[in-house]
């Protein structure tokens, strides 16, 4: 499980992004969505360990691997293309290199043949007799054709290197498997082969694409980044958006619900307070259903509601806080006269409890 925490990442003045805590397990596919701009490179750099947040923290479950779709296409050059495939399975790329320094050697002293022997042992329980086998066949799957196996990656088109990275990324059959865009420079074919093999692997993955189609194809969840939060919604992307769509006629409904209310009740307030001609207090009756409108309405110190998407043509809801209450009449008791008066005070625009003053009169 990949879990973050608090995770804000801050350029300049103003933050990308603040405090997103969120797990990402159980073998679940999320997309990663957001409006260009909106920080899901960044967020996916931070998941990946390649970008320190500016607070927060990242962390992965003890025991588990996790893989990542590099973007740095001209960072292997110098090896050939099967080997950068492999080196995809980090801990295995190293028992590799180490096993055959020893087997490399003019003569092998003691120490090497023990040492070549435990080698050996991981070596098998990593599956590493068949890691040529599995690298070629995803060469295959994303379009390398045999022939350029064993060439040197100096040698690939720039747009194909990006599928050597990707069977890269799906070499290890990692736990956590972070794709950016891994549909870029892929023709119908090989798509649909990801697809599929996306769909057959237990692993929890996150991917960020702007191929809905894909998205639809692959995800079990939708991860939104959008007004510097992220909420996860079960479905692919064409339930998300039916989904934000509903939350966003419910919040309509919700705004103009409580704002009719509150012209009603200020209406009453209005109507119950006394005037210089009539300072006789209101009947009980409607100074108590005041009241009890005004606590069925009676929000925090500031109410912020959540906003539809930004994807969402014409569905921006506006957030609005609640203003502060207005003052309201508060009746007091004269200490001397016993006389009663009213006067404006900052309280809660209901009938306070009557209250021995100085006499202000």
């Amino acid at each position: 499980m990949l879990v973050s925490s608090n995770v804000t990442m801050q350029f300049g003045s103003k933050p990308l992004f603040e405090n997103i805590s969120v797990k990402f397990g159980g073998g679940n596919r999320y997309g990663l969505i957001g409006a260009n701009g909106s920080g899901k490179s960044t967020f996916m750099k931070i998941l990946g360990g390649d970008l320190e947040p500016t607070l927060g923290n990242v962390s992965l479950d003890p025991n588990e691997r996790i893989g990542k779709l590099r973007q740095d296409q001209f960072a292997f050059e110098a090896f050939t293309v099967l080997d950068t495939v492999i080196m995809g399975h980090g801990e295995l790329w190293e028992v590799k290199q180490e096993r055959d320094r020893i087997y490399a050697l003019a003569e092998m002293s003691e120490e090497d043949g023990y040492k070549v022997a435990d080698l050996e042992v991981k070596y098998g329980e990593m599956d590493g007799y068949s890691a040529e086998a599995r690298a070629g066949e995803l060469l295959l799957g994303v379009g390398i054709p045999v022939e350029q196996h064993y060439g040197p990656m100096s040698e690939v088109a720039p747009g194909w290197k990006l599928r050597v990275l990707l069977a890269q990324a799906l070499f290890s059959n990692p736990d956590i498997l972070l794709l950016d865009e891994p549909t870029n420079n892929l023709d119908i074919d090989t798509i649909r082969w990801l697809e599929q093999t996306l769909n057959d692997r237990d692993s929890t993955m996150i991917i960020i694409s702007h191929d809905r189609h894909f998205l639809n194809m692959v995800c079990t969840h939708m991860a939104d980044l959008d007004y510097g939060e992220l909420r996860v919604y079960p479905g692919n992307y064409d339930e998300y958006m039916t989904a934000a769509t509903q939350a966003r006629e419910r919040l309509l409904a919700d705004n103009a619900k409580k704002k009719r209310r509150l012209r009603t009740c200020s209406r009453s307030l209005a109507a119950s307070a006394p005037t210089p001609l009539n300072r006789v207090r209101p009947p009980r009756a409607r100074a108590r259903l005041t009241k009890s409108s005004w606590k069925r309405l009676k929000p925090p110190a500031v109410r912020t509601h959540l906003s539809a998407s930004s994807r969402i043509r014409n569905c921006s809801v506006t957030r609005w806080k609640w203003k502060p209450l207005p003052k309201a009449l508060m009746k007091v008791r004269c200490s001397k006269t016993s006389t009663c008066c009213w006067k404006w005070a900052k309280r809660s625009p209901f009938w306070a409890p009557t209250a021995w003053v100085n006499p202000p009169c």
